[in-house]
């Protein structure tokens, strides 16, 4: 199976289990791969034979600076759903990061990463 994959988009969101999170808000990063065929649009060269990117992307942002998660169990999963519903594809695989997370010790990240198979 084909890949569409968009990488490392960066939203800043307001998410997270502290109050302190939620109000200060945090860098969150997100890869989004989209299996499907892309023979057709490869022949036709024709973007509506595939998946516009940019409205890949405008459903991301919505979901990241939209409503409020508290996990990014959360949020992958809503990423997630949207892809499956907005997009004919066949899986979706969704990771998303979150910059300086409130954990002591010394970490780049925390990344959970989801995957759907379409109904």
């Amino acid at each position: 199976m084909d890949v569409i994959r968009l990488q490392n988009m960066s939203f800043y969101g307001y998410h997270g289990l502290s109050s302190a999170e939620r109000e200060t808000g945090r860098r969150y990063e997100v890869d989004v791969e989209l299996h499907r065929d892309v023979t057709i649009a490869a022949k036709t060269d024709r973007l509506q034979n595939t998946i516009d990117y940019r409205k890949v992307y405008d459903v991301v942002e919505q979901v990241l600076t939209g409503e409020e998660h508290h996990l990014l169990e959360s949020i992958a999963e809503a990423i997630a759903v949207r892809m499956v519903a907005d997009f004919e594809i066949d899986q979706v695989v969704v990771r998303v990061r979150k910059r300086m997370p409130p954990i002591p010790g010394n970490l780049d990240f925390i990344e959970i990463e989801v995957k759907r198979p379409c109904p």
